[in-house]
């Protein structure tokens, strides 16, 4: 009895099911309301530009560190620059006290003049030594010349003897012994004198190579008097210069961003130059923005730098004016911070109103490349990833990703160079969803740039204003 009861209800049951079943407008109706509903977006046309955002510090085109050569206290005469004062080239920044530099520009001057007076000294004595010379010589002249009067006065004085002997020996008569003693004795003392003039000779050669001696002494003294004017000269120089570090000048035209001293205050500039203000030449003019770029991102700003693009950026200070500038610089050398490699970029911007100051931080949009009157898909179209129980039965292999690579890390790690190239270009051939029917199909679509909201649609079975799926709605509580 009881198992017979069971087994009407069971076939109770099974009828009425089957009397629901056939009942289409209910099924569905049932059906339909365990349906998700669906966000949707809308593919349209219009302008895409593609950036590489950033971060960077703004800082002028050259910063240039004036200091002091020379020590002393600053002259509290003399006023000082101020910051953010705008300065000349040959403006006077400050002042150093002057009395010690002057006081040895004046032991200098003082050493020159003495060492021109022992020059001219010098020079003196070079002519009196020149004039002994001419006159050595000139008395050299006057002995040889008694050399020769002396040697024709022997040479005659050997005539008389001679003759006196010739007529001694035809007639004894002719000639006394006394006459001829005194003519023999007057040969030898005209002999005698020949060799007082020729010695009187050696003695005036020795004075001239004396007067020669005494000449190069003096010409070396004064050369040794100009090297010393020199050398004077030079100390005079040097005090000079010294003098004239004391005046702190700006070598180029610019802006005071900073000052490093007070009146007063002493400068030792024993071991190195002290730093005594900084200044910034043509901020109004130029401004630089050095950009943190990332490794990934390098060859998308050098292809800008080529295209001459337009790079846009914010500060903080003024958040409402977008500043405009071109990129100057990509510099090779790289920075690495905890296995993050970036490349410093250098954006060129003007400045007119002095907005930009050293230090900002800037945000920076380096534009890519802007195409006009493209399809663009929304972002939230690409992100949007459906149930499997959503997609018609055609389409779950995508979401199985039978036709897509493995995209985990230890397979990427045994990719070549060449399959991860191929990845990445593959990676651009995606699938958006659209509602069809109760399911949702998918549509291939190969994009191309993208910004913060948009991808364009460079081929596939899209068309502007067709309707993308970004989401499921949210079911209002009842």
């Amino acid at each position: 009895m009881k198992k017979t009861l069971i087994r009407s209800g069971v076939v109770v049951l099974v009828l009425a099911g089957i009397g629901f079943a056939s009942y289409t407008p209910v099924a569905r109706w049932w059906q339909k309301r365990n349906l998700p509903s669906w966000r949707e977006a809308t593919v349209s046309r219009g302008e895409i530009v593609s950036v590489v955002n950033s971060t960077g510090t703004i800082r002028p085109v050259m910063s240039v560190q004036i200091g002091a050569f020379v020590s002393g206290p600053i002259d509290p005469t003399t006023p000082l620059v101020e910051f953010n004062q705008e300065v000349k080239a040959g403006d006077v920044l400050a002042v150093i006290d002057q009395r010690l530099y002057e006081a040895e520009v004046g032991r200098d001057q003082a050493g020159v003049e003495a060492a021109q007076a022992a020059e001219a000294a010098a020079r003196a004595s070079v002519e009196a030594a020149e004039a002994s010379v001419v006159a050595a010589r000139a008395t050299l002249r006057t002995r040889l010349a008694e050399v020769q009067r002396a040697k024709a006065q022997f040479k005659q004085a050997e005539n008389d003897e001679a003759r006196a002997r010739s007529l001694a020996a035809q007639n004894k008569d002719f000639i006394s012994q006394a006459e001829m003693d005194q003519f023999v004795y007057n040969r030898l003392q005209l002999a005698e004198q020949v060799n007082v003039a020729r010695a009187r000779i050696d003695e005036a050669n020795a004075a001239i190579l004396q007067a020669q001696a005494a000449v190069s002494g003096a010409k070396a003294s004064r050369a040794q008097s100009t090297a010393a004017i020199a050398q004077a000269q030079a100390n005079k120089t040097r005090s000079d210069l010294n003098k004239g570090y004391t005046v702190i000048k700006s070598p180029v035209d610019g802006i005071v961003i900073d000052r490093k001293i007070e009146p007063g205050q002493t400068l030792a500039a024993t071991f190195q130059t002290p730093e005594l203000f900084v200044v910034a030449p043509r901020m109004r003019e130029e401004m630089h923005v050095y950009a943190a770029v990332d490794e990934a991102d390098i060859g998308l700003i050098r292809a800008a730098q080529r295209l001459d693009n337009i790079v846009h950026f914010t500060v903080d200070a003024y958040p409402e004016d977008l500043f405009k500038g071109t990129i100057k610089e990509v510099r090779f050398s790289s920075t690495t911070t905890q296995n993050v490699v970036t490349y410093t970029v250098i954006v060129s911007s003007p400045n007119p109103d002095l907005k930009l100051l050293p230090g900002m931080t800037a945000s920076i949009s380096f534009q890519i490349i802007a195409k006009q009157d493209v399809l663009k898909i929304p972002n939230a179209a690409l992100r949007f990833y459906p149930k499997e129980e959503h997609v018609r039965m055609e389409d779950r292999k995508i979401l199985d990703g039978a036709d897509s690579l493995d995209d985990d890390n230890e397979t990427n790690r045994q990719r070549s160079a060449t399959e991860k190239a191929t990845s990445s270009r593959e990676r651009k051939q995606r699938h958006v969803w659209v509602v069809d029917g109760d399911y949702l199909k998918a549509v291939a679509v190969v994009t191309g740039i993208s910004d913060s909201k948009f991808t364009e649609a460079v081929s596939g079975g899209i068309t502007a204003e067709m309707k993308l799926v970004t989401g499921i709605k949210k079911k209002k509580n009842r």
